[in-house]
């Protein structure tokens, strides 16, 4: 594959599918597939290329068909947008839930992270395998986190067919997908022979244990309001910000947001206002917003559930995000892996359309916003937001080099806001309550109320919400953490163990890094002393090497290394490990000084905490 274009020939099927998603054909295509002359260039010129970024929206169009993605789709595709086949081919096979080689249309992709590992992951591959056989027109995929830790161990059925071509560029689509959480084999294979037919999944409210409970400012709708009825969610309150932010101004919202201290709930706990701000104070246009709800880090499913439960809490707080930063339009980057969450978004943003809640003339405003989906397709590093950005403009979603930063040149080019799902949420009853009224809550340095994910080794697993500053402890006391608690891991992946001994950390963001660990994005992991460390740890190495895009040598090497280092450790095939050990911290320590971005920074952390605090190879 290389930058000429070839003769391969899309199926109907796969021509179908592009043109459901870019539109008929000019009529000088009509012969395109009778003429091999009419094979040798693209048409369109600028006009196409400047529709570069619904290349992300194509190749899904042409997944959603097929299942995988042919030389001759790949090709019409390239043509009706005018991109390199060669580029194109970079992202198909940049994505995890793409494929370019055939397979069968039904996909059962099984979780196999750390919660779900726990749980019995590799015992329910080894069966689905056994019994879903070449014949049985299903492959098994084993793959990273899907977000439902809560429910581990945890599987999801993609089929694809006709009703998935009628793809829009916001990856509205129909195709067939089941979750089956808890998974067993008997469940996974019924799921995966007759996805259409598995059983509907358990209510959102389910994954909040303290639900109902109207005292919560974030999960307090999630379980009371239905979240199909956006009637119901007014009547609870919903669209008071909103009003409340119009009286404001954009520069008194601002005003606000940055006087109630909140900071980024993604993990890298930046001011909000101060990133509103920037981005509003920026002389080019457009500007655009951007929610990043491509939550992929291992123990995270926290924005899942709000988007499943409260979806027009979160196409309120975009719009009010947008009208602060002047944005005008806002994409809504959703995990490939969500399929229940995408469904209930695509239904709040068209009933806010319809309802004149988004749109030209929002509630009457003069206030132009409209929101667009995009979905992932199966990358971590997308959750790193230039990466995002280019994920979204066509590109592979690889970092970019900062500066600058987005809030000057971000999507496309232009001044970009960039928050995920929590933080944005977070807005409503910043302007509700008050700024003053939601510093009160939590610290001085972390204010306001916190999302934990919390799943492993406890009785009730799922998202509770506490105010910043409760302590480890008393969060894994409302949880029920089981005997024998051998380690938490703090902060997922990217994150940090800690000992039995510390639960009395608080969880803030000040006092996980005072006690040498990190919050993150509100990850809380238990494991009791039935959970083999060594292989935990390998595990967190190969989901690094895997999820690793590769472009800078400290992090496309070291995360080889690591995991390299991490095998001979745990098979006892290296003569000494106190060698391994040695060269796991040069490793690390090159990783965390030099790599582009935070995978590569963040890869040797929950590694380099098991051996110093845990004493793992002792």
């Amino acid at each position: 594959m290389d930058l000429r274009f070839g003769d391969s020939r899309p199926t109907d099927e796969e021509r179908a599918a592009v043109d459901a998603l870019l539109g008929p054909p000019e009529s000088s295509w009509e012969g395109a597939d009778r003429s091999d002359a009419d094979l040798r260039w693209a048409r369109g010129g600028r006009a196409a290329r400047d529709r570069r970024d619904l290349l992300l929206p194509g190749l899904h169009a042409l997944n959603d068909r097929v299942g995988w993605i042919s030389e001759g789709g790949l090709d019409y595709l390239c043509r009706r947008l005018t991109v390199p086949p060669s580029e194109a081919y970079g992202v198909a096979t940049f994505y995890a839930l793409f494929s370019v080689r055939p397979r069968p249309a039904t996909v059962l992709h099984v979780c196999t992270d750390l919660a779900c590992a726990a749980a019995g992951a590799p015992r329910l591959c080894e069966a689905a395998e056994a019994r879903l056989g070449p014949e049985s027109g299903v492959t098994v995929e084993r793959g990273p986190c899907l977000g439902l830790c809560e429910r581990a161990p945890a599987a999801l059925v993609v089929r694809a067919g006709e009703d998935a071509a009628g793809a829009k560029a916001g990856g509205g689509v129909t195709r067939a997908a089941a979750v089956s959480a808890p998974a067993t084999p008997d469940a996974v294979v019924r799921a995966a022979l007759t996805p259409e037919n598995a059983p509907e999944e358990p209510p959102a409210a389910l994954a909040v244990p303290q639900a109902p409970d109207p005292g919560l400012l974030l999960l307090g709708r999630v379980g009371t309001v239905d979240p199909a009825d956006l009637d119901d969610y007014r009547a609870h309150g919903g669209y008071t910000a909103l009003r409340r932010a119009f009286a404001l101004g954009p520069a008194g919202v601002i005003r606000e947001v940055t006087d109630s201290g909140l900071l980024g709930r993604g993990g890298a706990a930046f001011p909000t206002g101060r990133k509103w701000q920037a981005t509003a104070s920026q002389p080019d246009h457009p500007h655009y917003l951007v929610c990043n709800a491509d939550e992929s880090e291992p123990g995270t499913f926290k924005d899942r559930v709000l988007m499943e439960g409260d979806p027009y809490a979160l196409v309120e707080a975009m719009t009010i995000a947008a009208y602060a930063t002047g944005a005008r339009h806002g994409y809504l980057y959703l995990r490939g892996e969500y399929p229940r969450a995408l469904e209930r978004m695509e239904h709040a943003i068209a009933q806010a359309r319809a309802r004149g809640l988004l749109g030209d003339d929002v509630l009457g405003q003069g206030f132009s916003f409209d929101i667009e989906i995009r979905r992932g397709a199966g990358a971590y590093i997308c959750g790193e937001e230039t990466a995002l950005f280019n994920s979204i403009e066509g590109f592979r979603g690889e970092p970019r080099s900062k500066p600058p930063f987005p809030v000057e040149k971000g999507l496309f080019g232009k001044p970009t806001v960039a928050n995920n799902v929590e933080t944005l949420v977070n807005v409503l009853p910043v302007l509700t309550l008050g700024a003053q009224a939601y510093a009160a809550i939590g610290t001085g340095a972390s204010t306001g109320p916190k999302l934990f994910c919390v799943s492993g080794s406890v009785d009730r697993p799922g998202i509770y919400e506490l105010p910043f500053g409760a302590t480890l402890g008393e969060l894994l006391t409302l949880a029920g953490v089981r005997d024998g608690l051998r380690a938490v891991l703090l902060g997922g992946a990217a994150g940090g163990f800690v000992r039995p001994d510390e639960l009395d950390i608080p969880l803030t963001f000040e006092g996980t890094r005072e006690a040498g660990t990190t919050l993150g994005s509100g990850v809380v992991m238990a494991f009791d002393d039935t959970v083999p460390l060594p292989r935990l740890l390998l595990r967190i190495a190969e989901f690094f090497r895997d999820e690793s895009c590769g472009q800078c040598v400290p992090c496309r090497v070291g995360t080889v290394r690591q995991e390299e280092a991490l095998h001979r450790i745990a098979e006892r095939t290296g003569a000494d490990a106190a060698a391994d050990i040695t060269l796991l911290r040069e490793v690390g320590r090159a990783m965390r000084d030099a790599s582009i971005c935070g995978l590569g920074q963040t890869a040797w952390n929950a590694v380099e905490s098991a051996i110093d605090r845990l004493g793992a190879y002792e």
